[in-house]
């Protein structure tokens, strides 16, 4: 993807988004309310669900929309799912709701297409996604700080000028995300790679729980819940998305089904005494370009993880505090933590926070948690 005009943050001197329209009082609609409200924006909402629209203002994130409202605001945010957006930006541009229009749905080339053919005008829409979501929904599992440190895809049009790009820009630096221009077939090919064929493979591999007895059940550990926590969301909700963005995410479904078929294949073949050399190496060519492929995703704040980073273990107890006084030894010691993953297995007192530093830094910080009293394990290259 595409950088947009500067990397997040706050833009700096009086905004010139104060008044912002949310249509669509769901996770991510009422998530932007309330992050813009914490900016002290004043936030009108609508929604046909009368229920979800009542629960979002007692949340905080902002007022009921009123037909008497005069001045349109400054930005419009349609938060509604991919086939109801075309029709639902139609109507607020033909009330004249704002002055720039933009949506938050996990495609854009056929919302953008239909906007266009409904006869929306474009030059005022920035198509937009927020690289943000739970495996929960509704305004109930909103958070203001769902964005933060996140990237937020524009596709604008091309009949869009500057400023109305900048408008919505601004408003995702407001949420606490970083902008990012990118052309719209390029966004669903990306999405299909790094959210949505995800999604099914993980369906896939949770499906499979569905037959598991309760001897596996019971072991199941931290691995097979991260991997298969986004299989909890709503399948209605992704079977549009999916159908909106269907040709991307079967082509790389169909390239990790053949690796799937391989690896099957080969395992299959040691399972019935075959060489395990010869016979093994999908499987070690799969884990393999895995790891890297993993090692791949960005880091914090969006920055490439280079590979010379260390994992140091450190056993945490599972109470109050515990990692903030982790990362205060760490800062006394002097040591930057570039990234953390905490490892914990519910019902258990302790767990484990893999702490990435420069190589450079393992000795000092190792001594130094250790001297606190800290449990340090072997680092992991």
């Amino acid at each position: 993807m595409g950088e947009g005009a500067d990397r997040g943050g706050d833009s700096g001197g009086e905004s010139a988004v104060r008044r912002v329209t949310v249509i669509g009082t769901g996770l991510i609609g009422t998530s932007i309310a309330l992050a813009l409200r914490a900016r002290d924006v004043d936030v009108a909402l609508s929604d046909p669900d009368a229920d979800s629209l009542r629960l979002a203002c007692d949340l905080g994130a902002g007022r009921p929309l009123s037909e008497t409202d005069g001045r349109p605001a400054d930005v419009a945010v349609v938060a509604a799912p991919p086939a109801a957006i075309p029709a639902v930006l139609r109507r607020a541009q033909d009330r004249g709701l704002a002055h720039v229009y933009t949506d938050a749905a996990s495609v854009k080339a056929s919302v953008l297409a239909e906007a266009e053919r409904l006869g929306c005008d474009t030059a005022a829409f920035v198509p937009g996604h927020p690289m943000a979501g739970r495996e929960k929904h509704g305004p109930g599992a909103a958070r203001a700080d769902l964005f933060l440190g996140r990237s937020w895809a524009l596709c604008p049009t091309g009949k869009a000028g500057p400023e109305t790009v900048a408008a919505v820009a601004e408003l995702a630096r407001m949420c606490g995300a970083t902008p990012r221009v990118v052309d719209a077939a390029a966004h669903d090919r990306a999405v299909a790679l790094i959210s949505h064929a995800p999604h099914v493979a993980a369906s896939a591999v949770a499906a499979r729980l569905v037959d598991g007895d309760d001897t596996a059940l019971a072991l199941a550990g931290q691995g097979v819940r991260d991997v298969t926590r986004v299989a909890a969301g709503d399948p209605a909700m992704w079977m549009e998305i999916l159908t909106h963005n269907a040709a991307p995410v079967a082509e790389v479904l169909a390239a990790i089904s053949d690796d799937l078929a391989a690896a099957a294949g080969a395992l299959g073949a040691l399972g019935r005494g075959g060489n395990a050399g010869p016979v093994s190496a999908p499987v070690r060519d799969l884990l393999t370009r895995g790891r890297t492929g993993q090692g791949r995703l960005p880091g914090k704040h969006g920055v490439v993880r280079r590979p010379g980073y260390t994992v140091v273990p450190v056993v945490i107890p599972d109470e109050p505090g515990a990692l903030g006084r982790l990362f205060a030894s760490a800062s006394e010691a002097g040591v930057n933590i570039e990234d953390v993953r905490i490892e914990h297995t519910p019902g258990l007192p302790l767990g484990i926070a893999q702490l990435s530093v420069l190589p450079s830094a393992v000795e000092t910080l190792s001594e130094a948690l250790a001297g606190q009293g800290w449990s340090v394990h072997h680092p992991e290259a």
